[in-house]
C-alpha cells in the first residue's frame, strides 16, 4: 500500500517538475533548461526523507516557490534556480560553498540572503526582525532575494491550515505586519492582496467566509451588470479603432473587510465592490493620450465622481504604478470604479518589480527617467548603512516606508519632490540635504510662513529656512516621519550625546580628585546606583547635562561613608514560554479556571488586557510579558500584530473552556433615531429580560439622531450577541456595535 502512495507521489513530483518547466520555457536561454533539471534533482534528494505538517513530500515547497516566481512575479532562470534550492542549505548538509561551486556565485549569494539566521537572540529582539534585515542586506546586490522571499511566504500562507492555531496566528501577523506591505510597494498587488486576504482567513475565519458567502452570492447579478454597464462604453472603443480588453473584478475579500470596518458599515453598504477594468494596446510614446481618450469615452456614457479621480500615469506611484482611475455614477445609480491603463502599465501593476525591470530598456531608450522603485531601493541601502539601532527599531522605521501614499510637492525652482503622506517641512528639508534638515528652522510654503511640523499637502511649493545656530532635539523625532530624516537626526542626537557624555566624565573624574576619591570602574559603579541611572554613559551624560549637579557627588561621598550602598534586586527577565509556564504553575487558582494557557493547555494565572477586554467566547492568544505574567489579547486586538509579529517567541496558546458565571465588561455602541421612550425601552431589554449589570450609559441626542454608549458586564460572546440582537429589535434602534 505504502509502495502505492510513494509511486503516487512521485508522478505528483515530476508532474508539478513539468508544469514549472512549461511555465518558464518562453524565459529560457541555451543551457537554461539543464541547469534547472540539475537544481531540481540537488533539491528533491537533499529533501527526499523531510515532509511538511501536511504530511506532504518537503519538495512539493520549493517547487510551487519556484513556480509562484515564474507565473506570478515572472522571474527568469536564476531566481527558479535559488528558489528550487533555498531551503537546502538549512535544512541538508549542503553548504553555501557547494551551492557557489555547481550554480555560480549569484545563486549562491540570493541563497544566503534566503537563509535564516540561526542561532541566539536578544531577548526582546525578534528573530524575524534580524532575519528580515539579513534579508534586505542584500537587496543591495539582489533585488530578486525580496522577491523570491514573498513566493515562499506566500506558499507557506496557501498551506498554513496545517499548522497549529498559535503559529497561525504568528505567521498570518508577520505576514500581515511585513509582508503584504512590502508585496504592495514591490507593486506586486495580486500578491499582496492574497496574503492579505489569507491573514484574514486565519485570524478571522467567520468574517472572511461572510463575505466570500456574500461575493458569490452577488456573483451573478454583478457579472450581468458589468456587461450591461460595459457595452456601451465597448461598442465606442470598438468604433474608434482601440484593440481592448475589459475586466470586472471584485474587491479582494481583505478590501471590503478594511472598508466596511472603517466605515462601520456591513457588506451591503459598500459602495465600489467592484472594479471595470480597460486595458489597451498602446505604445509607449501614445499610452497617456490614449488612456486620457479612453477616460473621454467612459465619461461621455457616466457622470464622473470629481473627487475620485486619480492620474497615475502623469505622476506614477513611488512603486512604478501607473493608471487613470475614476469613480461614475451608473444608470441603476451605482458607483463603479473605473481604471484606465495600458498593456505595459497592467503588467507593472500585477506583477511589479520584475515586469518593470522587463521594460526599463525600452524607457531608457525612450528617455524616460529612473522610476520611483529605484529611488526607494537606493533609499532601503541608505537605511540599512546607517542604522545601527535595534532590529526591531530598524524594522518599524522600515516599515513606515513602505505603506504610505505619497505627496507631490515642489522645491522654489519647481523641481519635483515625491514623500509618503503625513510627510513635513522638516523631511522635506532632510530630502534636500542632510545639512539643510539639521539647520532647519522653518519653512515657507506657498510663501506662508509654517512651522517645522506643518505637513504637506500635494502641490505644496516648499522653501527651508535655515540657522546656522540650529541643531536637532529629541522632539525633532515627532515631527518627521521619512526613515532618512529619522536616521539623521538620530545620528546628530548620537553625536551630541557622544560630546555631552565625555564633558560629564570630565566632569566627574575632576569631582572625585578634589574629593581624594579614585576613579574606577567600582565606583563609577556605585554612582551610578546611587544616582538611579541605568547605565554609566546615562550617568555621565546626566552629569554633562546639568540634570545630576556635580557639587550633589560631595553627598554621594557622605552617604558612601554612612552606610554601604545598597544594591536594588533587579526584575529576572522571562526567558520563554515553558520556562515560565513551569514558575507559575503553581498559581493556580479557582477564580482563574475558565481560560486554558499553553502547549499542555494548563490552568494557569494570567490578566486580561486593557487594550482589547477579552470576554470568554472571544478568539485569543497568550503573550508572556516581562513582569506581568501572561496577558490574554483578543486575536483582533490592535496591538496583536504587533505582538504575534514582532515577539513570536512570546506568543502562547489559549483558549476558552466551559464558563463560571464571571461577568466581564463589554462595551456597545447605539445609533438610531430619537423618540420618547427610546431610553427606557434601552434599559428594559439590558435589565429585566437579560438581567444585565449596568457599569455606566451615556446618551446624546441632536437633530433626531441617537447615539449611546453603554457599559455592562456579560459572562460570554454568546451573552453578548443575544443582548446585541435584542437591542436592534427595539423601533428607532439602528445599529448596535460593540466597542473595545
Amino acid at each position: 500500500m505504502i509502495q502505492v502512495d510513494l509511486e503516487e507521489e512521485r508522478k505528483e513530483i515530476l508532474k508539478r517538475y513539468r508544469r514549472l518547466l512549461r511555465m518558464a520555457k518562453p524565459l529560457l536561454k541555451e543551457g537554461d533548461a539543464k541547469l534547472i533539471k540539475k537544481a531540481f534533482n540537488v533539491a528533491n534528494e537533499a529533501h527526499k526523507e523531510m515532509r511538511r505538517k501536511s504530511g506532504e513530500p518537503y519538495i512539493y515547497h520549493p517547487l510551487e516557490v519556484a513556480l509562484v516566481c515564474v507565473e506570478e512575479i515572472g522571474l527568469g532562470t536564476t531566481s527558479i534556480v535559488s528558489a528550487l534550492l533555498h531551503d537546502v542549505v538549512e535544512d541538508t548538509d549542503w553548504e553555501l560553498e557547494d551551492i557557489d561551486r555547481d550554480f555560480g556565485p549569484k545563486v549562491a549569494q540570493i541563497i544566503d540572503g534566503l537563509t535564516k539566521i540561526s542561532g541566539v537572540f536578544d531577548y526582546g529582539s525578534s528573530q524575524q526582525a534580524e532575519n528580515f534585515r539579513k534579508m534586505l542586506l542584500t537587496l543591495s546586490d539582489d533585488v530578486r532575494v525580496i522577491l523570491i522571499k514573498l513566493a515562499d511566504r506566500l506558499n507557506n500562507m496557501r498551506t498554513l491550515q496545517s499548522m497549529p492555531r498559535h503559529k497561525q496566528l504568528k505567521i498570518a501577523s508577520e505576514t500581515m505586519y511585513l509582508y503584504a506591505p512590502l508585496a504592495h510597494r514591490l507593486g506586486l498587488y495580486a500578491i499582496k492582496s492574497e496574503l492579505e486576504d489569507l491573514y484574514l482567513k486565519y485570524t478571522d475565519s467567520d468574517t472572511y467566509n461572510y463575505i466570500v458567502e456574500k461575493i458569490n452570492e452577488t456573483r451573478l447579478s454583478r457579472n450581468k451588470f458589468i456587461k450591461s454597464f460595459t457595452a456601451p462604453v465597448e461598442e465606442e472603443l470598438h468604433l474608434q479603432g482601440f484593440e481592448f480588453t475589459v475586466k470586472g473584478r471584485p474587491k479582494s475579500v481583505f478590501s471590503i473587510y478594511n472598508k466596511m470596518k472603517k466605515q462601520n458599515i456591513p457588506f451591503e453598504e459598500v459602495y465600489d465592490l467592484f472594479a471595470v477594468r480597460i486595458i489597451i494596446d498602446s505604445d509607449l510614446e501614445d499610452e497617456k493620450a490614449d488612456c486620457w481618450q479612453v477616460y473621454s469615452i467612459v465619461t461621455d456614457f457616466y457622470r464622473p465622481n470629481p473627487d475620485r479621480l486619480r492620474d497615475w500615469i502623469s505622476t506614477p506611484r513611488a512603486n512604478g504604478y501607473e493608471s487613470l482611475h475614476t469613480t461614475v455614477m451608473s444608470n441603476t445609480g451605482q458607483w463603479v470604479e473605473v481604471q484606465i491603463r495600458t498593456v505595459r502599465m497592467d503588467d507593472i501593476a500585477e506583477r511589479g518589480y520584475a515586469a518593470h525591470w522587463k521594460y526599463k530598456e525600452i524607457e531608457a531608450a525612450q528617455g524616460k527617467s529612473s522610476s520611483g522603485l529605484d529611488k526607494w531601493i537606493t533609499q532601503v541601502r541608505s537605511l540599512l548603512e546607517s542604522n545601527d539601532g535595534s532590529a526591531i527599531e530598524f524594522m518599524d522605521d522600515f516599515r513606515g516606508n513602505l505603506f504610505h501614499d505619497e505627496v507631490f510637492v515642489f522645491t522654489p525652482k519647481g523641481e519635483l519632490k515625491v514623500l509618503p503622506f503625513g510627510a513635513t517641512a522638516l523631511d522635506f528639508a532632510f530630502e534636500i540635504h542632510t545639512e539643510v534638515g539639521a539647520k532647519c528652522i522653518g519653512a515657507k510654503v506657498n510663501q506662508k510662513l509654517v512651522p517645522i511640523n506643518h505637513k504637506l499637502k500635494n502641490g505644496d511649493q516648499v522653501e527651508i529656512l535655515t540657522s546656522n545656530k540650529q541643531k536637532p532635539t529629541e522632539d525633532w523625532l515627532n515631527s518627521v516621519v521619512t526613515s532618512r530624516a529619522k536616521a539623521k537626526i538620530k545620528d546628530a542626537l548620537k553625536e551630541e550625546k557622544k560630546s555631552t557624555m565625555m564633558d560629564g566624565k570630565e566632569i566627574v573624574q575632576r569631582k572625585l580628585r578634589q574629593m581624594k576619591m579614585d576613579f574606577n570602574s567600582e565606583i563609577v559603579e556605585q554612582l551610578r546606583a546611587y544616582f538611579e541611572t541605568k547605565t554609566p554613559n546615562e550617568f555621565y551624560y546626566k552629569v554633562g547635562k546639568g540634570v545630576i549637579d556635580a557639587t550633589s557627588i560631595k553627598s554621594f561621598k557622605d552617604f558612601k561613608e554612612q552606610k554601604k550602598q545598597k544594591s536594588k534586586p533587579s526584575l529576572e527577565k522571562v526567558k520563554d514560554e515553558s520556562s515560565f509556564t513551569k514558575e507559575i504553575k503553581s498559581l493556580k487558582g479557582p477564580d482563574h479556571d475558565q481560560l486554558l494557557i499553553g502547549e499542555d493547555m494548563d490552568v494557569v494565572d494570567y490578566i486580561l488586557a486593557k487594550c482589547c477586554n477579552p470576554i470568554p467566547g472571544d478568539d485569543v492568544f497568550g503573550f508572556v510579558t516581562v513582569n506581568e505574567g501572561i496577558k490574554i489579547h483578543r486575536t483582533s486586538c490592535p496591538n496583536a500584530l504587533e505582538l504575534l509579529s514582532n515577539h513570536g517567541n512570546r506568543v502562547i496558546k489559549a483558549r476558552w473552556t466551559s464558563q463560571q458565571e464571571i461577568a466581564f465588561l463589554a462595551g456597545l455602541r447605539i445609533i438610531g433615531t430619537d423618540r420618547v421612550g427610546l431610553i427606557n425601552d434601552v434599559t428594559k431589554v439590558i435589565s429585566n429580560e437579560l438581567k444585565v449589570n449596568m457599569r455606566s450609559i451615556t446618551v446624546d441626542s441632536d437633530s433626531g439622531i441617537f447615539e449611546g454608549t453603554i457599559k455592562l458586564y456579560v459572562h460570554s460572546t454568546q451573552h453578548l450577541e443575544k443582548l446585541v440582537e435584542n437591542l436592534s429589535k427595539v423601533e428607532g434602534i439602528i445599529k448596535v456595535t460593540r466597542f473595545d
